[in-house]
């Protein structure tokens, strides 16, 4: 389990495909300082098993299944990563409750500075549009953040390109700015979406009920 707080800004070192799989190297000091091989880190929001430590780096494999539903796929070496350890079960729920399983990607549509912060506009699956609330929380490539805007796509009459996704805003003040992959994230770019887990077993449990 995560909160979405990012504890690290990391760098791929190395991106090996092997067969549907591939094996991910990342150099991260501040949460490889207390790790141990076994242990979990989420990169870009993505819930991966450490499979080795050496000097401030780790490596992960990613499965096929993780490869095709994440922006994992596109990472290439010195790409920077967001990068959280699990929570402890003494720490504060900063951000969200965030498990590391990524819904699906979303792409970013639109930027526009608001004074110091600035808003990002980015597209959401039509299967998940449901979970997602103005004030709600929503996880993007790791990041715990709250949807200050909705539209029902991202069509030009919304500000957007064409289109018929639906999609969400976000504000980000500085610190997200200066200390998360988004950023430098340009528009046309994917990102990985996690939706609230609370909202999803709400709306199975409403499901069994009408059914």
């Amino acid at each position: 389990m995560f909160t979405g707080i990012v504890e690290e800004l990391g760098e791929v070192v190395g991106l090996d495909a092997d067969g549907g799989s591939a094996r991910i190297r990342i150099r991260g000091p501040v949460v490889t300082a207390d790790a141990a091989r076994g242990d979990s880190i989420a990169i870009n929001g993505v819930c991966l098993t450490v499979t080795s430590i050496t000097d401030g780096e780790f490596t992960a494999d990613v499965m096929g299944e993780t490869l095709a539903r994440t922006s994992l796929r596109s990472l290439r070496a010195g790409a920077a990563v967001n990068l959280e350890r699990p929570l402890r079960a003494d720490g504060r729920l900063g951000g969200h409750l965030v498990q590391g399983h990524v819904d699906g990607t979303g792409t970013i549509v639109a930027r526009t500075p608001a004074g110091a912060w600035e808003t990002v506009r980015i597209t959401i699956p039509p299967q998940l549009a449901r979970y997602v609330i103005e004030k709600g929380s929503v996880a993007v490539d790791g990041i715990s953040l709250t949807v200050s805007a909705l539209g029902p796509d991202g069509g030009p009459a919304d500000g957007g390109p064409p289109g018929d996704h639906p999609w969400f805003e976000v504000s980000l003040i500085p610190e997200t700015l200066a200390r998360t992959t988004l950023g430098s994230k340009r528009p046309g770019e994917v990102v990985n979406l996690e939706v609230d887990m609370i909202a999803k077993y709400v709306a199975r449990l409403l499901a069994g009920r009408t059914s």
